[in-house]
């Protein structure tokens, strides 16, 4: 199988370190270019819209810009660290639900593969509603490769 583009799915959390260089390593042996993508949440944006909504000390617009500055300079952190900035790569920032953002990317960009992680941000979240990797599971329209972090006993 020809893979010429693989979406990494970052979401800052601390396992993302080891997704990406896990990721680095297998389009390295392939020769595909890395498309880091993260999603800012659509509750998140709903959050800071309502609080605008009692104070003229913040914007949905300042908020936005502030995180897409914040994600992308933690996102070319994480690329040095990993080695990967040999690699081709880019780096998306999207907004909505995550696991649907997701999926819509890998369908537009036209990736064969997305890596992600078993864990993230939202544990609690994904024991009451499902998580994200697990949504992503039952519809990414590619091949998914699921990275967890071992536990110590391993």
């Amino acid at each position: 199988m020809n893979m010429t583009k693989i979406m990494v799915a970052v979401d800052f959390s601390e396992y993302s370190q080891k997704i990406v260089e896990y990721a680095a390593r297998l389009a390295e042996k392939m020769g595909a270019e890395l498309l880091f993508v993260n999603v800012i949440n659509q509750r998140d944006i709903h959050m800071v819209n309502q609080i605008t909504m009692y104070t003229d000390k913040i914007t949905v617009e300042s908020y936005l810009a502030d995180i897409i500055k914040d994600r992308t300079q933690e996102m070319q952190k994480l690329v040095e660290a990993s080695g990967c900035s040999k690699i081709a790569n880019r780096f998306l920032i999207r907004k909505g639900v995550p696991f649907s953002k997701l999926i819509e990317t890998a369908r537009e960009q036209q990736v064969d593969m997305v890596v992600m992680g078993t864990k993230g941000r939202g544990d609690i979240a994904g024991v009451l509603f499902g998580s994200q990797a697990e949504k992503m599971f039952r519809h990414c329209p590619v091949p998914l490769l699921s990275i967890r972090e071992r536990d110590k006993s391993d």
